[in-house]
This record gives C-alpha cells, sequence and structure tokens, in this order.
C-alpha cells in the first residue's frame, strides 16, 4: 500500500491566539479569578493562531449541544469536502475511483455519518465501502491510515479515502474552569485532512509520490480510561485531559516502538524519520526524551502544533502532508508515523520512503 496524496481543508476564519485569548479573558473575567493563569496555560501551549469553525463572535451565541453539532455538521461538509478534493486533485484520481472511505472524528456526531452526507456532493460510487469511526480522537489519523491499509491487503487493486473532520472549538464548555478545560481553549484547533492510498496492485500506485505502508500496530494500556477523553451531557462533550499523559508516553512508549521495530527485524537506529501527532509540548518533550530523538527530528510536527493547534485526528495527516512536500526522507529510508489517544492507547505506522 502506498500513500498517494495528502488533502487539507480550514475553516476561513483564523485567529492568533492573543485575539484568542482577550476574548477569553472578556467572557471569563467575572467568573475566572486567575486570568493570569488563563494567560500562562495558553503561553504554556506554544500556539500561534488557530482555524476556528466560526467567526469569533458566534460562540457565546451557541445555545447548547444541538446547536454546536449542526455547526459541526454544517461546517464539517465544508472543510471535509475541500480537504477530500484537495487529496484527490494531487492524487490524479477523479471521486469514483475511490472503493473504500473512512472517516473519523471525535468532536461530533451525525447519522447518517459526514462520509454518507458527502457522496452525493462528492459524486462518490453507490457501491462505496464506508467506514465511519468515532471514539479514537487523536489516535485515529495513525489508525485510520492502518485499518485504510488493511482493507488494501484485501483489495489491492482499488485506491481508499481517509477523511478525519475536527472541529474542536465547537467542543469547548464555556461554563467549566477546570484546568483541563482552560488548557484546551489554548490548545486545540479546527480543521480537515485527507488521504488517498492505493493498493499495490492499482495502476498508478508505482509512481504515487508517497511513502509506502509497510506494518502497523495498536498498544492498549489496561487501566487507562480516565487519562484522556470526553464525560458526555446535555451541554455536550467536557474534555476528561489528565496530566499524566507525559507519564504515560516517558512510561511505555519506547519499548511499544522497539518491540515494534524488533518484531520486523528492525531498530531505531533504522529509522531516518518520524511524523508524530503534535499532542502539545509536554507530550512531544516526553516522546523526543521516550525515543531518544533530538528536537529537530520532529521539527514539523512542533510548527504545525505553533500555525494551527492541536487538531485531534487531523495533525498527524497534516505532519504527514508537510513531510511529503518539504522533508521528503532518502528514498528507500525507513520513518515512523505515530499518534496516542483515548483508551489510553497508541498506533505505530511503518513506512518506508
Amino acid at each position: 500500500m502506498r500513500i498517494a496524496a495528502v488533502g487539507r481543508g480550514f475553516p476561513r476564519h483564523y485567529y492568533d491566539q492573543e485575539s484568542l485569548l482577550a476574548a477569553l479573558r472578556t467572557y471569563w473575567g467575572a467568573r475566572y479569578f486567575n486570568l493570569d493563569r488563563l494567560e500562562q496555560l495558553h503561553r504554556n501551549a506554544l500556539v500561534g493562531g488557530r482555524h476556528l469553525a466560526l467567526p469569533l463572535a458566534a460562540y457565546p451565541s451557541l445555545a447548547g449541544f444541538g446547536a454546536a453539532n449542526d455547526a459541526w455538521i454544517e461546517v464539517g461538509l465544508e472543510v471535509g469536502e475541500r480537504a477530500v478534493r484537495d487529496a484527490l486533485d494531487r492524487a490524479g484520481l477523479a471521486p469514483a475511483e475511490i472503493g473504500s472511505l473512512l472517516f473519523t472524528t471525535v468532536t461530533g456526531v451525525a447519522t447518517p455519518s459526514l462520509d454518507a452526507r458527502l457522496a452525493n456532493r462528492l459524486a462518490l460510487r453507490s457501491d462505496l465501502r464506508r467506514l465511519p469511526l468515532f471514539g479514537l480522537g487523536c489516535v485515529a489519523g495513525a489508525a485510520g491510515l492502518a485499518r485504510a491499509a488493511d482493507l488494501l491487503r484485501a483489495w489491492p487493486e482499488e485506491a481508499a479515502l481517509l477523511l478525519s473532520v475536527e472541529l474542536c472549538s465547537l467542543t469547548l464548555q464555556r461554563e467549566d474552569l477546570s484546568i483541563p478545560n482552560l488548557i484546551a481553549s489554548g490548545l486545540f484547533g479546527d480543521g480537515a485532512a485527507a488521504v488517498v492510498l492505493l493498493g499495490e496492485r492499482h495502476p498508478a500506485a508505482a509512481r504515487a509520490p508517497g511513502p509506502r505502508i509497510v506494518a502497523s500496530r495498536s498498544v492498549f494500556y489496561p487501566d487507562t480510561e480516565e487519562v484522556m477523553g470526553w464525560e458526555v451531557s446535555e451541554r455536550g462533550f467536557r474534555v476528561v485531559l489528565s496530566a499524566d499523559v507525559p507519564k504515560v508516553v516517558r512510561e511505555h512508549l519506547r519499548e511499544d516502538v522497539d518491540a515494534f521495530l524488533g518484531d520486523l527485524g528492525l531498530d531505531r537506529g533504522r529509522i531516518a524519520s518520524w511524523v508524530a501527532h503534535p499532542g502539545g509540548p509536554k507530550v512531544l518533550e516526553a516522546l523526543e526524551a521516550a525515543l531518544e530523538i533530538p528536537r529537530e527530528a520532529l521539527a514539523l510536527t512542533w510548527r504545525s502544533l505553533g500555525e494551527v493547534g492541536n487538531l485531534s485526528s487531523a495533525s498527524v495527516l497534516l505532519v504527514l502532508g508537510d513531510t511529503m512536500a518539504e522533508r521528503r526522507p532518502l528514498a528507500g529510508s525507513l520513518g515512523v508515523l505515530l499518534a496516542l489517544g483515548p483508551g489510553f492507547c497508541s498506533e505505530l505506522v511503518l513506512l518506508e520512503w
């Protein structure tokens, strides 16, 4: 299986972090006594700006989960279609050439799911195999690539599409003054990413510009359900974000990566490139320490965090696209794409460039 292209789609509203912080200070000023703490949390996130699904002034008027989810459907279709068309154009494929479509999100719900709602807008074929995924969170970009590769092992002559749509701003709980929610208000952004993958017998596979997916591994950490996720109520999604995330990374990731590579007759010394999800500064520092790699190895991941924030499952796909476009590793070299998310779990994907 080979990656042919990565596309992206962002809402048209972009705000620098100072503008977002000023709006939150105004909104929370009457209720939150420690606004300096809010500013510190935002600055510690190292995010310079973010795309938002709606104009900044529209958020206070969102009345409950239903209104926020309606906005998620409307904007999600727009940015999702944009990302898919971008990916297909880059791959030189028509929508009708896609045999399988995997859709992932953790920031809204819809039945029919967004992938079904995109079928008519994109003129997708009627026998398309659809697999909508919800609940994997930040790990879903990497997991979606792995599952798409699994499908292409069964249909090696076909093309598959992975679409991630994450509109994190629509999940922000404006009445929640907990530290996790304050951190989320400064870290997460909005956007979509799409990846076209080709089976090994697809006519265009040999000339696809992206890496080949060699193998993947899923790792689940028992009794870690409270590390990351949502608490769901009539108000919508309330973030669960434990300070233990970097600890889990430091304690487990090296062993997991070494075991994955070891089973393939490899070690970390053979890995020339790393494509990682930008979970936040402390998570990235823990990842660098666990894998014993320098800051430069994750330069594109750090840049993505600074430019658009953490986009949950879409982020690692955006970093993959940046790697293909700007820092493509040497032909034949090996790379690892990885992400972590609710469960708590990790997903590892071995790439050959």
